[in-house]
């Protein structure tokens, strides 16, 4: 087989499907005995000496948690009604009383930042978990 430049192989692989490309690469990482993942991880190393660290997955799902109302406490139950539907005022104002406390779990990150900057433009402190 004649031996391919960089920019004839990317011809070659714009043309496959995804599956076909697929495929590929877990052809290639059987005979060559590496993984696709293995610069990322690479990159994601703790400096020489140090122990080694596990892998990280990217987080896809977080927690909304109210620290604290500050001073503008009903702005914050109102705008906590807006963020929780079908909360009740008796239950948004528990929620806001009872600080720490998780206003929303387990929600996308475009989800909780939204939350989020809701409830700190009311006064609120919040985190993200």
């Amino acid at each position: 087989m004649a031996k391919m430049s960089t920019e004839e192989l990317l011809e070659v692989f714009k043309e496959m499907t995804l599956l076909e490309l697929s495929d590929f690469v877990k052809q290639f990482e059987e005979t060559f005995d590496v993984t696709a993942a293995a610069p990322v991880a690479a990159a994601a190393a703790p400096a020489a000496g140090a122990a080694p660290a596990e892998e990280v997955e990217e987080q896809d799902e977080f927690d909304v948690v109210l620290e604290g109302a500050g001073d503008k406490k009903i702005q914050v139950i109102k705008v906590i009604r807006e963020v929780i539907s079908g909360l009740g005022l008796k239950e948004a104002k528990e929620l806001v009383e009872e600080t720490p406390k998780p206003i929303l779990e387990k929600v996308d990150k475009e989800a909780a930042e939204a939350a989020k900057a809701k409830l700190e433009e009311a006064g609120a402190s919040i985190t993200i978990k």
